[in-house]
């Protein structure tokens, strides 16, 4: 007698429990994918479904540590539902946080017609931007080839095509700026993680390098970055760039050097998460 999908998500659970945090959710998320339907549609009806001999195999990726989002080769990010691959970070939640603090800053203000995103990876930033801000356009950039196919893809897929641009750029390299304009809304989720941090195996073995270590202290790229955006930044606009845990002050005072107000958003942890930058005469 074959056991229902329920009994399947039992066992599935208690293997997880070694490699993961959440391991009924991933066992969930990876029955659902594998039997093509959503997640609410599996809880109703997990105990009339039979799990699908490619279940098994989804489970073993998981269990080797490679993530949820890899392995269905999709993750949800604000309302919307983006592709990733390994060439991309996995959008999380904690990044929803600069799409809030955009919304608070031009909440009864002109809304950003130009939108850029620094590192733009899947594209969940800018996309997520648009998706609220309609009438904007948006620029984004990557040093990754293989990256920016997967934002272009997103934005096609999800109907952002016509008010997006994609350039393959290294914000390393001399006059990665050139030709970019001012913008009203910067958004920016750098590589920000020290070198020689100890890192989830599903992270440091799944997600790319280029897009997660930062130096020593974790600072190099913001120390690339803030000092050229006082030129990219329309007068009344705003950076918002996510930091890691503890790089408040340190970020705070690269932006004050370059003449920004700062202010800290905190991420549903109640952790600083973002910090928007402005100019003094923006109001």
């Amino acid at each position: 007698m074959s056991i229902s999908a329920s009994q399947q998500l039992v066992a599935a659970t208690q293997l997880l429990e070694r490699v993961s945090d959440t391991p009924r959710l991933d066992a969930e998320l990876l029955m659902a994918h594998a039997l093509g339907l959503s997640r609410n549609n599996l809880l109703l009806r997990a105990r009339d479904l039979t799990p699908p001999a490619e279940f098994d195999a989804l489970l073993q990726r998981r269990l080797a540590h490679e993530p949820v989002a890899y392995i269905r080769g999709y993750q949800e990010f604000w309302d919307l539902t983006l592709a990733v691959t390994p060439d991309v970070l996995i959008p999380r939640g904690d990044s929803e946080t600069l799409i809030e603090a955009a919304q608070k800053h031009f909440a009864g203000s002109p809304l950003p017609l130009r939108i850029l995103d620094l590192g733009t990876g899947s594209g969940a930033l800018l996309l997520a931007s648009l998706s609220i801000f309609k009438e904007a356009q948006g620029v984004a950039i990557d040093a990754s080839a293989a990256a920016l196919a997967v934002a272009q893809g997103n934005a096609e897929r999800l109907g952002f095509a016509g008010s997006t641009a994609f350039f393959h750029r290294d914000w390393r390299d001399a006059g990665w700026t050139d030709d970019l304009g001012q913008f009203d809304l910067i958004l920016c989720n750098p590589p920000y993680i020290e070198t020689d941090a100890e890192l989830a195996p599903q992270v440091r073995a799944y997600e790319p390098a280029s897009a997660l270590f930062a130096g020593a202290n974790g600072l190099d790229d913001y120390k690339l970055l803030i000092p050229r955006i006082p030129a990219l930044l329309k007068p009344s606009g705003v950076a918002i760039f996510e930091i890691g845990l503890g790089q408040h002050e340190a970020i705070t005072r690269l932006a004050t050097q370059q003449g920004f107000v700062v202010s800290p958003h905190r991420d549903l942890a109640d952790i600083i998460r973002a910090l928007s930058l402005s100019k003094p005469h923006s109001g």
